[in-house]
């Protein structure tokens, strides 16, 4: 067996019982509220036909990515705080790190097919319908999963085939791969690059789709004769802009620069950004910025 351990145990955030009941009702809440406005966001997409549209379509998927996003750290760090049991089996290690790996992976996939939905849209109106077709739009999401599946097989199976012993402490609320690679009493250069590699290829080529995608879109608004139509293009592409920058920093942060693994303390912090934050936010942005949401939601109340 390559490991002495059969559970290990998350230390991160060590406070006082009075903090942990905080953290509990806090990250509860924010899970709640996650669950809450993606699911209503799925539910005024699917009734609305006039959101019928590949746009729309990536949205949906992404609401219900940040569901499942949320739901695989949330629900198990609420219950360490509240209850103070902070073990976690080996296997269920593994499996967290998988799933958590997988959504977050897919998530920069879909942010990416977004903004070239974008791009299409705005830079080739014309040929939007006959280039984002459904059959492109299906392709897209079935590969961003894909992809999200290769990494997280690479990042779980490198990280669990080092050795672990000793009390086997976790300096995180959950199994994040950079923790756990630090937990470990191998040496773990090997892993480290791999992460540094994988991980910073996938953040940085999804990032370049993104800004190239942007960029285009940025020269063709600027370009456009009225008023009015530069504001309707800007703010159909606003919300998904704020949702990038948030996403690609944090994660950026974490894990396409060297020595990613050297410091878990500010790690833990930046975590809860873009693993419970974020996918609360979502939903809020893209209703918040987008007048065809807000018209559709009002529509639905009223009924």
């Amino acid at each position: 067996n390559h490991t002495r351990i059969s559970e290990f145990i998350l230390v991160g955030f060590k406070s006082h019982p009075g903090s942990q009941l905080f953290l509990s009702v806090l990250f509860s809440t924010m899970y709640i509220v996650t669950v809450v406005g993606n699911v209503c966001m799925i539910l005024v997409i699917r009734m609305d036909s006039n959101l019928h549209t590949p746009m729309y379509f990536f949205l949906e998927n992404l609401s219900t990515l940040d569901i499942c996003y949320s739901s695989v750290i949330t629900p198990r760090a609420t219950l360490a705080f509240l209850l103070g049991r902070r073990n976690i089996s080996y296997s269920g290690c593994a499996s967290q790190m998988f799933f958590f790996s997988l959504f977050g992976t897919t998530e920069a996939f879909f942010l990416a097919a977004m903004a070239y939905d974008r791009f299409t849209a705005i830079c080739n109106p014309l040929l939007y319908q006959v280039i984002m077709s459904k059959r492109l739009c299906v392709l897209m999401v079935m590969g961003s999963y894909l992809s999200g599946c290769i990494n997280c097989t690479i990042q779980t199976g490198f990280t669990f085939s080092l050795s672990f012993c000793g009390p086997g402490e976790i300096n995180h609320f959950f199994c994040e791969v950079a923790a756990v690679i630090h937990a470990s009493c191998s040496d773990t250069l090997v892993n480290e690059l791999v992460m540094l590699a994988t991980c910073g290829s996938i953040i940085v080529g999804t990032a370049l789709v993104v800004f190239i995608s942007y960029g285009y879109i940025i020269i063709t608004i600027v370009q456009m004769p009225s008023a009015e139509s530069r504001h309707k293009a800007f703010s159909t592409c606003s919300s998904h802009m704020m949702i990038i920058c948030l996403f690609f920093g944090t994660v950026f942060f974490m894990y396409a620069q060297p020595g990613a693994t050297s410091s878990p303390n500010k790690s833990n912090t930046v975590s809860i950004f873009y693993t419970i934050v974020i996918p609360m936010l979502n939903p809020f942005i893209y209703t918040l910025r987008n007048k065809e949401v807000k018209g559709s939601l009002k529509k639905q109340l009223k009924r």
